[in-house]
């Protein structure tokens, strides 16, 4: 049973340490300590991977120390004839929080520490030797042995997740902490940041992209520049943790979860940003259907760490051209007409004609059939037949549809001054998804 602060020691173990053999064999392990902590260690990293991968070179002696440590608590409860406590593992609490910052898991601390107290057991038996009395005295210190296990084993788990949960949170705080020295371009070439950077793959000359991730709301809002309902925030810690790996791969890059957003910083590897983008675009998808739907805006490529707070307005504006709507729209992959027309200017939105906005509103709530063969016609040099085909329609009715537009917009699909008004149009008034939404 576990003893907890302010109860009674059990006294099924006292009891237990009344054997006459028990005193000849706790001296037995004592004598035996100077040999028993180097084996339970070496034993510890011939069983446990993670230890003897650790680039920690004090790890070695920790483990020793701790070692030591739990083996003297077992014999001072037989020397005194008590049970352990809480307060004798003090210990286990620090070394636990070494074995964070180690990089050693919980579930491999706990396996180390039972396999000391497996070796301590061995070492009981050895000092028992063949004598029957003493064999009996061993068998009589099991519960004893167990209560330190279990005990331990408890302070050591409690320990372990609190230094976790502390040093998550330190890990937070200095990535919020650098990414606002970045945005205000303060000198991050000092303090714990710099780590961080290098960790990140975001040395000094390093081509990098900014991506902006907020909550969005239902991508069927359908025409018009009115934003959608705003959404149930999600915990925007757990959308981060799985953009992670999408902003920079590999372990690289940072991701930071700012106010109401996530902010992530990617190195561009190999000098294209297409892959960032495709691999961002894929993590978003899981999200969404996982019911996570967030609206995200990449930058274009910049040349350093001097240029995020440019990148991040155009990772900001990316965004804000989704009009809350969910989806991702990456700048690289934009022409300038498309980043023109992203912009939100209510001037512009005014100058368009009443007869165009209300063709546009009424082709959206109809299907956008005709919107959708405008685009095409256009994206085929104003060739109706090439649209056709690449439509899968005949080409009467692809020359059906562009009448039909002319007559309800008063334009002529004939000249491009007619076409691109309608393609701003269209944009402005958000009738098209953009070219790299995903829902």
């Amino acid at each position: 049973m576990v003893q907890t602060p302010g109860q009674p020691a059990a006294t099924g173990s006292r009891a237990a340490t009344g054997h006459p053999a028990v005193a000849q064999l706790a001296a037995g392990v004592e004598d035996a300590l100077p040999e028993l902590v180097p084996a339970a260690v070496e034993a510890i990293w011939q069983q446990v991977p993670a230890y003897p991968a650790s680039h920690d070179d004090q790890l070695r002696a920790d483990v020793g120390v701790h070692v030591a440590a739990v083996f003297r608590v077992f014999l001072d409860g037989l020397a005194g004839r008590r049970d352990a406590s809480r307060a004798d593992f003090a210990i286990t609490r620090e070394q636990a929080t070494r074995r964070v910052a180690q990089g050693i898991s919980l579930a491999d601390f706990l396996q180390a520490f039972r396999i000391g107290q497996l070796t301590l057991w061995q070492g009981i038996m050895a000092a028992a030797g063949d004598d029957p009395a003493a064999r009996d005295g061993a068998l009589s210190v099991v519960a004893q042995l167990m209560q330190v296990i279990e005990l331990g084993s408890t302070v050591a788990g409690e320990a372990y997740a609190q230094a976790q949960q502390h040093a998550l949170a330190e890990g937070d705080r200095v990535r919020r902490d650098l990414l606002e020295d970045l945005l205000a371009r303060q000198d991050t070439r000092a303090g714990p940041g710099r780590a961080v950077l290098r960790a990140a793959g975001l040395g000094p000359g390093r081509r990098l992209l900014v991506a902006s991730a907020a909550p969005a709301g239902d991508p069927d809002g359908g025409a018009g520049p009115s934003p959608p309902s705003p959404p149930d925030l999600p915990d925007l810690s757990d959308a981060a943790a799985a953009l992670r790996g999408a902003f920079g791969g590999h372990g690289l890059g940072l991701t930071v979860v700012r106010h109401d957003e996530i902010v992530g910083i990617a190195p561009v590897v190999g000098g294209r940003a297409e892959p960032a983008v495709a691999s961002l675009t894929r993590v978003c998808a899981g999200l969404a259907r996982h019911g996570v739907r967030l609206a995200v805006g990449v930058s274009t490529v910049h040349a350093g760490l001097h240029e995020i707070p440019e990148a991040y307005a155009e990772a900001r504006a990316a965004r804000d051209g989704l009009g809350g709507v969910a989806g991702l729209l990456a700048l690289p992959l934009l022409t300038s007409f498309d980043y023109l027309v992203l912009r939100d200017d209510d001037t512009a939105r005014r100058l368009i004609r009443p007869e165009v906005r209300r063709f546009v509103a009424e082709d959206a709530a109809a299907g956008g059939t005709l919107v959708a063969t405008l685009a095409a016609y256009a994206a085929c040099d104003l060739n109706a037949r090439t649209a056709a085909r690449q439509l899968h329609l005949h080409v009467n009715t692809a020359y059906y549809r562009l009448d039909r537009i002319a007559e309800r917009t008063g334009c002529d699909l004939r000249r491009f001054a007619d076409v691109m008004e309608l393609l701003i149009a269209v944009r402005l008034l958000g009738a098209t998804p953009p070219v790299t939404g995903v829902s």
